[in-house]
Parts: structure tokens; C-alpha cells; sequence
């Protein structure tokens, strides 16, 4: 018998707490806001290497040939004389907020500013004129592009490289 009140209490317990969502604060939501960062839908896709050629990228950087080429997964690095060299990158972040980026420019001491390349938001950071970095946000997603001409002689602005880069990245987006 004493099973048998056992389960009946349960039972009413578990009655008395449903009802305790009606009445005048029915109306309320009491769900937890989303958390905040929450991946946003992805961007468009950008094609090996940003959709730019190795061509369209040596005429921009304005160095001599490139002596390596690296594609992968994530993106692509011309070299023309070896690692620490000058050099243009380009990398594709799916799913990865771009002001973790932004802060890890900024905490060596590359301070980056807001910028706009057709209608998306980004950032723009250099460092002395050998280097720029320039990253553009697509939803949850993001594009980068580094140009650095380490202690070679600059050919251009390395930031007039990165923008022009970004901008043919953007326009051939799908």
C-alpha cells in the first residue's frame, strides 16, 4: 500500500508543476537567449585559391616568378623565394568568426581598420609597408589575404595588392 501513495504523489507532483506554466504569466518566455558568437549561415563559395589565378596574382604582387605554389584545403600561399620570403596568401575560414583574426593581428602590434569590399565587412591591418593583411566576412564565414614582401623591396602598396585580390575573390564568389 504504501508503494501504491508513493506513485500517486509522484504522479500529483508532476501534475501540480504543469500547470504551473498557465495563468498570467503564460505569455512570457523564459527560454535562454541564443548564445552569443553563434555561427551565422555560411558564405558563398570562393573556388581553389580564392576563384584568382597564379597569373592574376604574380601581376598584382609585381615580384619576380614565384618559386613555389601551395593549394590546399584551406587556401592557397605563392612564394618566391622560399618560407619567410615574400609572399601572398589567401585562406578560406568556414564556420570561424573573423574577430578572432582581427584580435590576433591587433595583439602584435598590427592595429586593423574597418573597411567594405562590395557590401561585406572586413578589416584591413599592415605592418611598415612590407606586410598587409586584409580579411572580408561572408555570414559565418570568411575570406583572408596576406601579402608580404618581408625584406624584399615592396613592388606595390601591399595593401593595394590585398584590396585588389579581395576584389576579384568577391566578385567571382558563387
Amino acid at each position: 500500500m504504501g508503494r501504491k501513495w508513493g506513485v500517486l504523489a509522484a504522479v500529483g507532483v508532476v501534475a501540480a508543476l504543469a500547470g504551473c506554466g498557465g495563468g498570467d504569466d503564460a505569455g512570457t518566455d523564459t527560454a535562454a537567449p541564443p548564445a552569443t558568437g553563434q555561427i551565422t549561415e555560411p558564405g558563398p563559395f570562393f573556388g581553389q585559391c580564392g576563384s584568382v589565378t597564379d597569373d592574376e596574382v604574380s601581376t598584382a604582387f609585381g615580384m619576380p616568378s614565384f618559386t613555389g605554389v601551395t593549394r590546399n584545403s584551406v587556401g592557397c600561399e605563392w612564394e618566391t623565394a622560399g618560407i619567410g620570403g615574400p609572399s601572398v596568401t589567401f585562406s578560406w575560414y568556414r564556420g570561424s568568426p573573423i574577430g578572432r583574426e582581427r584580435a590576433g593581428s591587433e595583439l602584435i602590434g598590427r592595429p586593423a581598420t574597418d573597411i567594405d569590399v562590395q557590401g561585406n565587412p572586413g578589416f584591413i591591418a599592415s605592418s611598415e609597408g612590407i606586410l598587409c593583411e586584409l580579411g572580408v566576412e561572408f555570414g559565418g564565414d570568411f575570406i583572408h589575404w596576406s601579402v608580404m614582401y618581408a625584406d624584399a623591396r615592396p613592388a606595390a602598396d601591399p595593401c593595394k595588392v590585398a584590396r585588389d585580390l579581395a576584389e576579384l575573390s568577391v566578385s567571382r564568389a558563387k
